[in-house]
């Protein structure tokens, strides 16, 4: 990969898309952005508002739309594009239609010849981050979903507002599917250097009672925004532009992503939310956790819900 080059495909230019290529121009994470869409038109007119801005970013972006063969030389191409999720649908209610579209895009892109990082964003992004894997032909270090990377995003968001602490200093992971069986890793969340679970009940402004509520409410965010606004799109726009700086800037960053497990937390054969490094390389190394006992088991049925996904859609692969 010519790192330096710092080259970004986006294939897809819905809300999702657009929320992306918008972060990292104003966060000047790539210097050449190209925006691929069926609808042509569409993708042409995002990339005209967009370089609209460009001049009060923090780096000249070139940004113009492509197609499939502009993928050749990216270091990165991030895929957004598949069926949405609607009210009242799961993101597993997605997998059948959108793995027949994951394939037919991800092998438009190997045929330009690219041999860079996939990032999926698509739903559901565990089980399409496997299907994007085997199409591809990649190393399974070089493609990666934004797995629980908003997850845990919206949990130190919610565990900052209750304390009055700034979500940065918030240190904790959602794992899991990114989805209904998420899990919420209480027993490695710390607020600063300090245990949650030392901080419970220590004030009115969190209890033992509160946690349960808190994982509910980041496990349904998502639906929350959709019954309210059809889509989310800032959020995992923001996350996922986190993923291609770590990787751009060969940052070696611990994130949350959908990343292959092959042995860790007992797990084969399987992408799923688990903190991760992440630099130039894609993936180079796997964080284990020791997870309670409760957490294992909630780990356990998360995972084993993704693969019971992923052989419903065998007889068609």
């Amino acid at each position: 990969m010519k790192v330096f080059n710092k080259k970004v495909a986006i294939i897809g230019t819905g809300f999702v898309g657009t929320s992306i290529a918008y972060s990292m121009i104003n966060q000047g994470i790539a210097n050449e952005l190209i925006l691929v869409d069926i609808d042509k038109a569409k993708s042409e007119g995002e990339a005209i508002d967009l370089l609209d801005g460009v001049s009060w970013g923090q780096e000249n972006v070139n940004v113009w739309a492509g197609d499939y063969q502009d993928c050749q030389d990216a270091d990165i191409v991030v895929i957004t594009a598949g069926a949405n999720q609607k009210p009242g649908q799961s993101r597993l209610d997605l997998v059948s239609i959108n793995a027949e579209i994951m394939k037919t895009i991800v092998n438009n892109i190997m045929k330009s010849g690219f041999d860079g990082i996939l990032v999926i964003a698509s739903n559901p992004v565990d089980v399409l981050t496997y299907v994007a894997w085997q199409a591809s032909g990649l190393p399974v270090s070089r493609v990666i979903g934004t797995g629980t990377t908003l997850d845990t995003t919206r949990f130190r968001k919610e565990l900052s507002q209750r304390l009055a602490i700034d979500p940065r200093n918030v240190h904790g992971y959602i794992i899991g599917e990114h989805g209904d069986s998420e899990v919420a890793v209480w027993s490695h969340t710390m607020i600063g250097t300090k245990p949650i679970l030392e901080i419970v009940d220590t004030t009115e402004r969190l209890t033992s009672d509160d946690l349960p509520i808190i994982s509910d409410k980041v496990k349904n965010t998502a639906y929350e925004i959709i019954d309210r606004k059809q889509a989310t799109y800032y959020g995992i726009g923001m996350s996922t532009a986190r993923i291609v700086k770590a990787i751009l800037n060969n940052e070696q960053a611990i994130l949350p992503v959908s990343a292959y497990l092959d042995g860790q937390y007992g797990q084969q054969d399987v992408f799923t939310g688990i903190p991760a490094v992440v630099g130039n390389q894609g993936v180079t190394d796997i964080i284990e956790l020791n997870l309670n006992t409760a957490e294992k088991e909630l780990f356990q049925k998360s995972v084993t819900q993704l693969k019971q996904v992923m052989a419903s859609l065998q007889p068609n692969a």
